[in-house]
């Protein structure tokens, strides 16, 4: 699976958990160079507070369009960590 964003692979794995229709990459597979954290955390009734990352490609960027648990539910912690996409990115098999 890759995560690309502005014509570039953001993230690449084949160990991907796919959850409520969204790939979550394992940390290590995320290209740190192109994420920046951000302040924006959201709820999830059964997964738990997400915290947010902009990606910056170039001179783009994309405010929160990346989202993980570092602290999941127990129900979700099979994707602690785990770095899920939208606004944009495109998700590749």
């Amino acid at each position: 699976m890759k995560a690309i964003w502005n014509n570039t692979i953001i993230a690449e794995s084949d160990k991907t958990i796919e959850v409520e229709n969204n790939f979550y990459f394992p940390p290590d597979a995320i290209r740190s160079e192109f994420f920046q954290l951000s302040d924006t955390h959201t709820i999830c009734s059964w997964k738990g507070k997400a915290s947010y990352f902009h990606l910056q490609v170039g001179d783009a960027s994309n405010p929160d369009a990346a989202w993980f648990y570092p602290h999941p539910k127990p129900e979700a912690a099979q994707i602690k960590d785990h770095v899920a996409f939208w606004k944009g990115v495109e998700i590749q098999k």
